[in-house]
């Protein structure tokens, strides 16, 4: 079964900026669109970039604030944060509508937005 790892969270203050990253052990990327969510304390967990191969979709609340990317040869995808707000913080998640559709979650990363 593919892994999926996300990393690159951690701790910014107001306004930081932080590159989250999602590696697959396998070719799972290539042809599917790839989602980032994120879920914050007490919260479900919501759609905030939607990665295609060369377009991609934010929620309102992060749009031009965040850029994803990806490389599909490096099984890879990317967010780019910037103007970080307390409220941005929560667990960080990339995933394929169809993984997620199985269940299948990688363990995010978690990114602290604080003074």
């Amino acid at each position: 079964q593919a892994q999926i790892v996300e990393s690159g969270g951690g701790l910014v203050q107001p306004g930081g900026s932080l590159k989250l990253s999602c590696v697959a052990s396998e070719e799972i990327f290539r042809g599917y669109v790839v989602h980032w969510y994120r879920q914050a304390p007490g919260k479900q967990r919501e759609l905030v970039a939607s990665i295609e191969t060369v377009t991609a979709y934010y929620a309102d609340s992060v749009k031009g604030r965040v850029s994803g990317s990806r490389d599909n040869a490096k099984n890879t995808v990317w967010l780019e944060m910037r103007n970080l707000r307390p409220e941005d913080t929560a667990v960080y998640y990339c995933n394929t509508q169809q993984r997620a559709s199985r269940g299948e979650w990688g363990q995010g990363t978690q990114v602290t937005v604080s003074s």
